[in-house]
């Protein structure tokens, strides 16, 4: 059964969760203003691996934050969780690391394959991680694994839309040096539809050095924020929306940099089942 009751709740609380750890060093090179992901930091939970060909994400990956998967009708819920951040102003956000593929290649001009198809891959993801059946809730990501070159280059991301359509997104920047750990965001091209798949991207032009990047699908399920520098602030169920943390959900977190790192992060929480 859910968690309808605020007994229930304080009972998963006290007697039935599973309890979460962070301590994460910080990544240095980061970017003011920009979303950097956390899944490559060392520490606890451990460094997630680079991932190879397009494949679902699951709890059991090395960097996940791991729980106990709960069997029907019990359910979890990200119900407590506390953070002291060695940066102010960081604001760090909990996803469900929905898909991932990684090794495109910053010099490759040609178009490179992703084959994320979340309707098909792995026998289709599963509808309680993926929450609206029209893939509103999924987020798309292109996701850094170790630097590209400092050459301007644009990105032609072909997707497919919710209704199986297809088109291209809107040009993607890619220029500079972007480093490791960098999430730059893919935004549907179409009003009302949302993405389904990312099948390939091309750059315009090669950006001077390799490097390593992919494709992350994800889906947000809640935010926690540290104002002030080494102090713990903490957030309880009503604060965190209490989201419902479905079966083999990767959990990850993607900060919002307030600096040039990313800063350590350390903290304790707890996913309530009931």
């Amino acid at each position: 059964m859910a968690i309808t009751t605020r007994d229930q709740l304080i009972n998963a609380l006290s007697n039935n969760n599973s309890r979460i750890v962070w301590d994460k060093a910080s990544i240095g090179s980061a970017v003011a203003g920009q979303i950097f992901s956390l899944w490559r930091a060392t520490g606890t939970p451990g460094q997630g691996a680079i991932p190879g060909a397009a494949s679902l994400a699951t709890s059991a990956r090395t960097g996940a934050m791991g729980f106990t998967n709960q069997t029907a009708p019990a359910t979890s819920y990200y119900a407590w969780q506390t953070i002291a951040a060695g940066n102010p102003a960081t604001s760090v956000e909990i996803h469900d690391r929905l898909a991932d593929m990684g090794g495109l290649s910053g010099i490759v001009t040609t178009a490179q394959t992703v084959g994320i198809d979340l309707a098909t891959l792995g026998g289709g993801l599963p509808a309680a991680r993926r929450g609206d059946a029209n893939y509103s809730d999924v987020q798309w990501w292109l996701e850094w694994y170790t630097s590209t070159g400092a050459t301007a280059s644009n990105a032609t991301v072909a997707v497919t839309y919710d209704d199986g359509s297809t088109g291209n997104l809107a040009l993607v920047a890619v220029g500079g040096t972007v480093v490791a750990s960098r999430m730059i965001p893919l935004v549907s091209a179409v009003p009302g539809r949302f993405i389904r798949a990312v099948n390939s991207v091309t750059l315009s032009a090669s950006t001077g050095t390799a490097g390593s990047f992919g494709v992350t699908a994800t889906r947000p399920r809640t935010v926690v924020n540290a104002n002030i520098a080494n102090k713990y602030e903490q957030f309880d169920w009503a604060q965190l929306g209490l989201p419902e943390i479905p079966n083999d959900s990767c959990l990850m977190m993607v900060m919002l940099c307030s600096t040039t790192t990313t800063g350590t992060v350390r903290g304790q929480g707890k996913i309530a089942h009931g």
